[in-house]
């Protein structure tokens, strides 16, 4: 599979990833900014608004109509978090133009249409129409609300405010509820300025081919911008460790009590050389041959689930688990005992082969999708190199269990966030 990067005007580029086995095209804006307490909650609404209308489509209603004559295209938003910048997505799917009945030339509509619903937007005297921002609002207030009645997504997200709270990366994604209600249409279109102007753009195109002009078309539009002060995608910080474990217990009315716990390791970024702290994490609680899963969950008994997960971008490691509340003090004991057992070189050839292979067979399931493919290289934002999902599955195979214990010493305790049942009365 072949990808060719094109740098394209000021903090701009485009990637295509040659992919013959789909039948169709997958056409990818990311604005990369960063993440910025004030302004967060408003460009997170972005994708959302700009997907849904434009100057020449001003209602849903005529946007499907279009998409309906583009064999059924599909459009797509998001907002996510990466490192300590926020990606907002935007997405246009459609068929291939060799898979049309009359050789139609699809993919060049679609991403015209793309490129006037982000760039020609449905706006009025600088502002977004109101109706527009209602819907959208009311969204992600749900959205937001969705997060804090799911008590392990709760949880977790708490972990990383406690652990980065002078930090852009304890910055909620979306924002919290108080920061949605108070966009206007004026602010909203304040923030759309300025994702054009400042954000760090790179497009990804999954295809059979790469469709004629489209980097050209996209650098006209962005030299007519006058861009200036473009985000530094390379600025991201790994994880400093704490001089003191900090420990925060909230309470709750639930039944199942929840044990997050934070860790910072010495090896940040995601390129090829963090192989190793991926393979130590997948050991210490991956799949269902971890030392977490079959020790802490199986043999003792001690949670629900157990599970750990490295964000190599921060350098940071967490682990969430489901625990009774008098099991809390011991499944936190037990955890802690599982990494020093790691550290110590307690690695059996089963729990190292098993992860190599679960690893190494999860990277292919990238090439299953054209959105896992995209998401792929929109996440490979501020490597050195560009390296695709099999280039990485072959650094994973070079992994040894020493460099597993090396990268296992490098862990340290940070933080602990418990929210357990409140007493009955």
């Amino acid at each position: 599979m072949a990808v060719d990067l094109t740098v394209l005007s000021n903090g701009a580029e485009g990637i295509f990833i040659k992919n013959s086995r789909f039948k169709t095209t997958l056409v990818t804006f990311n604005f990369y900014l960063p993440l910025n307490r004030e302004k967060v909650a408003a460009f997170a609404l972005l994708p959302f608004v700009l997907t849904t209308c434009s100057k020449k489509y001003p209602d849903f209603r005529r946007l499907n109509t279009k998409l309906s004559k583009l064999y059924g295209a599909e459009l797509s938003a998001s907002a996510e978090k990466l490192g300590d910048y926020q990606l907002l997505k935007m997405s246009i799917s459609v068929i291939g133009d060799k898979y049309t009945l009359d050789n139609e030339q699809l993919t060049a509509e679609a991403i015209s249409l793309l490129s006037e619903l982000i760039f020609e937007p449905n706006t009025q005297n600088g502002e977004f129409s109101e109706n527009d921002l209602k819907r959208e609002k009311r969204k992600a207030i749900e959205h937001i609300k969705s997060e804090f009645a799911e008590k392990r997504l709760y949880s977790k997200k708490r972990l990383i405010e406690e652990m980065y709270k002078d930090s852009p990366y304890g910055i909620a994604k979306c924002g919290d509820i108080e920061d949605v209600e108070k966009i206007t249409g004026k602010s909203l279109y304040n923030a759309w300025e300025e994702m054009l102007k400042t954000a760090h753009i790179r497009v990804n195109v999954v295809s059979d081919s790469l469709p004629a002009g489209l980097f050209d078309s996209l650098n006209a539009r962005l030299s007519s911008l006058n861009r200036a002060d473009v985000t530094d995608i390379m600025k991201t910080e790994g994880t400093k460790p704490a001089a003191k474990t900090n420990r925060v217990t909230e309470n709750e009315q639930l039944k199942q009590g929840k044990l997050c716990m934070g860790f910072t390791f010495e090896k940040s970024g995601g390129g090829l050389d963090t192989a190793d702290m991926l393979v130590c994490s997948d050991i210490f609680g991956g799949g269902p041959y971890s030392k977490l899963f079959t020790n802490v969950r199986e043999k003792m008994s001690l949670c629900y689930y157990c599970a750990a997960r490295s964000v190599r971008i921060k350098g940071l490691l967490t682990v969430e688990s489901g625990i009774e509340k008098q099991n809390a003090e011991k499944a936190e004991k037990a955890i802690l005992l599982e990494l020093e057992n790691l550290k110590s070189g307690q690695i059996s050839d089963a729990e190292f082969n098993s992860s190599i292979l679960a690893l190494t067979d999860s990277l292919k399931v990238y090439y299953d999708s054209v959105n896992a493919l995209e998401g792929w290289y929109a996440s490979r934002i501020s490597d050195n190199q560009l390296f695709s999902p099999e280039e990485f599955a072959e650094s994973i195979k070079r992994v040894k269990k020493e460099d597993v214990v090396n990268a296992a010493k490098g862990i340290k305790l940070h933080t602990v966030f418990r929210l357990l049942p409140k007493e009955e009365q």
